[in-house]
């Protein structure tokens, strides 16, 4: 009885605590770094929602020490680890090195010229080979992946490409036009293209593949895409979001995104496809009612329930007693991504478990985008 009671206080209280930093980071970053950049001329201020490059002169430019864009800013390009930025808040660009120093901002045209400079006085060297696109979560940056990267660099020469957006600024829609940019710009010395993705990055990478069944496509999925892995994804959608859809302070740190994992989810699951190549599932899991802070049916990660994750026609799928943010880093995770990316299966080719299509399953391919999903699988 006493449990009944005190697991809903305790994750009100903890989610009430997530919110108020969430809140405190916004306002540094307005306030502090970051909020310098948004002072720009009207002229380039574009609405969030144009399809446009923003245009006009550049502007004089002293190197800043900026906090990387964890927030407010989406990458349209990214070159050895040098990133073109496109601000959520007032549709401008900036340039940052590898150390998050801004090197020009204004239009994208001015930083796209000062990159290609760059590239030139500094050797940059041109991604090539086999690349690993790796997309974060929700309120998360690029920096929680990188550790992942190294692994998949030293351990499987795979070079990391990741990839930061606004998570909470716009819509997936928006995410996966940018993604589609940034893959655009890779360059032809790249092989193949694989992804990884943290929770809402893989509905990025999905709204990616969804473009191809549109009747008139913004872009095409490249045909060096390879395989893919799904590190706790919301695949049908979040039970947690639509919970706390009512709530402002949720709607206000969430965003666009976080309601269309629950209340919009109907209207942004047909543009959501599967893969064309091979994916596998990692789902974190603690058995039901083994934590105080879960308000979750059945085995779940505090965040997501393993059947949240699933997703039809999954060459493999795994299950790990992991919280939903501890996947990403987890030694034995690492070595999953990197033998299914390697080899299509996370432990061995005779312990797949697949998660299968059947008759029932309408789960659409990159060029089926009017569709439904089933929720059928197993787990080990």
């Amino acid at each position: 009885m006493a449990n009944s009671i005190s697991r809903p206080l305790v994750a009100a209280r903890i989610a009430a605590l997530a919110v108020s930093c969430t809140l405190l980071t916004i306002a540094l970053q307005v306030n502090g770094q970051e909020g310098v950049e948004l002072e720009t001329n009207p002229s380039e201020v574009v609405p969030s929602t144009s399809k446009l490059p923003v245009a006009g002169p550049a502007i004089p430019n002293l190197p800043t020490l900026t906090l990387g864009g964890k927030l407010f800013w989406t990458d349209e390009e990214v070159q050895a680890g040098w990133r073109i930025q496109r601000s959520s808040m007032t549709g401008h660009y900036r340039l940052l090195d590898d150390q998050n120093y801004r090197h020009a901002y204004g239009s994208l045209e001015h930083c796209e010229q000062q990159l290609r400079e760059i590239q030139q006085l500094r050797a940059l060297p041109a991604a090539e080979g086999e690349v690993v696109v790796t997309l974060h979560g929700l309120l998360r940056s690029r920096d929680v992946m990188e550790g992942l990267g190294e692994y998949l660099q030293r351990e499987g020469d795979l070079q990391p490409v990741h990839v930061s957006y606004a998570s909470t600024r716009r819509t997936l829609d928006e995410h996966a036009e940018s993604l589609s940019r940034v893959i655009d710009r890779l360059g032809s010395r790249v092989t193949k293209i694989h992804f990884v993705g943290h929770s809402l990055g893989n509905l990025v990478i999905r709204r990616y593949y969804g473009e191809a069944g549109a009747e008139d496509p913004l872009w095409k999925v490249d045909p060096r895409a390879g395989r893919v892995v799904m590190l706790a994804p919301p695949n049908q959608g979040a039970r947690a979001a639509k919970m706390w859809r009512d709530n402002d302070l949720f709607k206000l740190v969430a965003g666009p995104s976080g309601k269309q994992l629950g209340l919009e989810w109907k209207q942004i699951e047909p543009r959501l496809a599967r893969p064309t190549g091979e994916f596998g599932i990692v789902a974190g899991a603690h058995p039901a009612g083994s934590s105080l802070l879960s308000l979750l049916p059945g085995d779940d990660d505090l965040v997501l329930s393993v059947s949240e994750t699933k997703l039809p026609g999954a060459a493999d799928s795994i299950v790990v007693p992991l919280h939903h943010g501890e996947v990403i880093s987890n030694p034995e995770v690492q070595a999953y991504v990197l033998r299914f990316l390697q080899e299509g299966h996370f432990v061995a080719a005779d312990q797949r478990e697949p998660i299968p299509l059947d008759k029932t399953t309408t789960a659409p391919l990159a060029s089926e985008p009017d569709c439904t999903l089933s929720v059928e699988g197993s787990e080990r």
